[in-house]
C-alpha cells in the first residue's frame, strides 16, 4: 500500500521537501480558538513510549544499513558471475541450444536470473523472513514464505527474459542511442505491469473478495464517487496471512482499476481510520500519481541506462576478454549492466525516496480533505510506527524515508484540524492496541 511501499523521484523534489520542512515549525505554532497544533501533535506522538518506541526505532534504523549491504550483496553477486565467466558460459550454452540472436539473449537470461536468485537467497532469507520474525512482523511459516518466493521467481522468469531480450535488441539496432529507446521499452513494460498486475499477479499471492455491503462500503463508494473514481469493484484481500501491516490501494489502469483493502485494515482499525486511509489512496488516483510515477521512473531509468551506455563499453574494452564478454550486444554482459545499475540506484536512493515521499504527502493532504478525519489519520500514522521510526530528524527523513514520518503526518493532520474544524479540541488518544 502506498500509505504504508513503488515508486521514485527528481532531485528538484528535495528542494520542495526542504522548503516544506522549514515551514513546519512556524505552522506548528498556529492555534485556532485555543487549539495548539504542537500540543495536539505531541499528544499522539507521546503515546509511543518505552519498549515499543525502542523496537520501532531499532527496526527502521537497522534498515538504513540494509540499503547499503543489500547493494553490496547485489554488486558482489554480479561481479562473481562476471569474473568467474559464468555469465559467458550461460551465453555459450544458449548458443549451442538456439541459433537466432534474440533467442540466445532470451535463453542466456534465464540461468543468469536463477543464479542471481540462488546466490542472493541467504541474504533475502535473513532480511525478508528471519528479521521480520524477529520483530514480530511476519505471520507466515518458512515454508509458506518460501512458496511465495518460488512464485515470485517464476513470474520473474516469465517477464524479465522478455524485457532483457527487448533491451538487447535495441542495443543491436541503435548502438549509440539505445539507452533512449531502452527507456521507452522499460516504460512500456511498466505500463503493462500496472495494467495486468492487479488482475493476474496479485491474486497469485492473496485471495480477493468483493467487500460486503454495509455502512463502511457505502462511505467508500460515496467518497470515490465524489472524486469520479470507479467503484465497480471494491475488494478485501487476506494479507493477514503474511503480516500485520495495514494496507490499501487503488490499483490498475483503465478496465483493471479497482479499490482494494487488506483485512488488517478492516480488523485492526476504526471506521474513521479506514476512511482516512482510503481518502489517501483515492488521492493517488485523482492526482495522477500512476502516470507521474511512470514518467519519473522513465527519467531515472534514462539516466541509469545513459551511464551504462557510457561506462560499460570502456570496461568491456579493458576487461572483456578476461570476462568472456565480446561487446555490448553480448548477453554475457548482463552482470556488468546489473552491477553498474546497482551502484547508480544506491547513489540515487535519496532522490528516489523523495519522489515517493512527495507523492505520499500530496495524497495525505488530499485524503484529509476527502475523508475529513484528521484524528483517524493521526491514529493510522501512529499504527505504522510498528515498522517506521515515528520521529526522525529532518536530514534523516529526507535521506531514508520514502513516506512522510509518523510525526510529519500527525502534525499535518492537526494543522488541517486547526484550519478546517469548528471548535477543534485536543484528543488524548492513549496507547493504540496492537494485535
Amino acid at each position: 500500500m502506498r500509505f504504508s511501499k513503488p515508486v521514485i523521484n527528481i532531485i528538484l523534489s528535495k528542494i520542495l521537501l526542504l522548503v516544506g520542512a522549514l515551514a513546519i515549525p512556524a505552522m506548528a505554532q498556529a492555534a485556532t480558538g485555543g487549539f495548539d497544533v504542537e500540543a495536539a501533535t505531541r499528544a499522539y506522538i507521546d503515546t509511543l513510549q518505552g519498549d515499543e518506541l525502542e523496537k520501532s526505532n531499532s527496526y527502521f534504523e537497522g534498515g538504513y544499513w540494509l540499503i547499503l549491504w543489500g547493494a553490496v550483496v547485489a554488486f558482489l553477486v554480479d561481479f562473481f558471475l562476471l569474473k568467474s565467466r559464468l555469465s559467458s558460459s550461460f551465453r555459450a550454452w544458449a548458443e549451442r541450444k538456439v541459433k537466432r540472436t534474440w533467442a540466445v539473449t532470451w535463453l542466456t537470461s534465464i540461468p543468469y536470473l536463477v543464479a542471481s536468485f540462488l546466490l542472493t537467497l541467504p541474504w533475502v532469507i535473513y532480511t525478508d523472513f528471519f528479521r521480520e520474525k524477529q520483530y514480530d512482523l511476519m505471520s507466515q511459516s518458512f515454508g509458506e514464505w518460501a512458496g511465495e518466493q518460488a512464485i515470485g521467481l517464476l513470474i520473474t522468469l516469465f517477464i524479465f527474459p522478455l524485457l532483457i531480450m527487448a533491451i538487447f535488441s535495441v542495443i543491436r539496432r541503435a548502438p549509440k542511442t539505445w539507452w533512449i529507446w531502452g527507456t521507452g521499452v522499460i516504460s512500456i513494460f511498466l505500463f503493462i505491469g500496472l495494467l495486468l498486475g492487479p488482475v493476474f499477479i496479485s491474486p497469485l499471492f492473496n485471495e480477493y473478495t468483493e467487500m460486503e455491503p454495509g455502512p463502511m462500503r457505502d462511505r467508500l463508494v460515496a467518497m470515490a464517487a465524489e472524486h469520479d473514481v470507479p467503484t465497480e469493484h471494491i475488494y478485501v484481500f487476506n494479507q493477514s496471512k503474511q503480516h500485520k501491516r495495514i494496507s490499501a490501494n487503488v490499483s490498475g489502469i483503465g478496465p483493471s482499476i479497482r479499490i482494494s483493502l487488506n483485512d488488517n485494515l478492516l480488523e485492526r482499525t476504526d471506521p474513521e481510520e479506514v476512511a482516512a486511509v482510503m481518502g489517501h489512496e483515492l488521492g493517488h488516483y485523482v492526482l495522477g500519481h500512476t502516470w507521474r510515477s511512470i514518467f519519473i521512473i522513465g527519467l531515472i531509468m534514462a539516466v541509469g541506462l545513459f551511464l551504462v551506455a557510457r561506462i560499460a563499453p570502456r570496461l568491456i574494452a579493458r576487461y572483456g576478454e578476461k570476462w568472456g564478454v565480446r561487446d555490448m550486444t553480448d548477453p554475457a554482459a548482463l552482470p556488468l549492466f546489473g552491477l553498474l545499475l546497482t551502484v547508480y540506484f544506491l547513489a540515487a536512493t535519496p532522490a528516489l525516496n523523495t519522489l515517493i515521499r512527495v507523492n505520499e504527502s500530496d495524497a495525505d493532504l488530499f485524503g484529509l480533505n476527502a475523508a475529513k478525519e484528521p484524528d483517524g489519520f493521526a491514529k493510522v500514522a501512529m499504527r505504522l510506527s510498528e515498522y517506521r521510526k515515528i520521529e526522525p530528524g529532518e536530514i534523516e527523513e529526507m535521506l531514508f524515508f520514502d513516506h512522510p514520518s509518523g510525526a510529519t503526518r500527525v502534525r499535518m493532520a492537526m494543522e488541517w484540524k486547526a484550519k478546517n474544524s469548528e471548535n477543534p479540541v485536543i484528543v488524548k488518544p492513549g496507547a493504540l492496541e496492537k494485535e
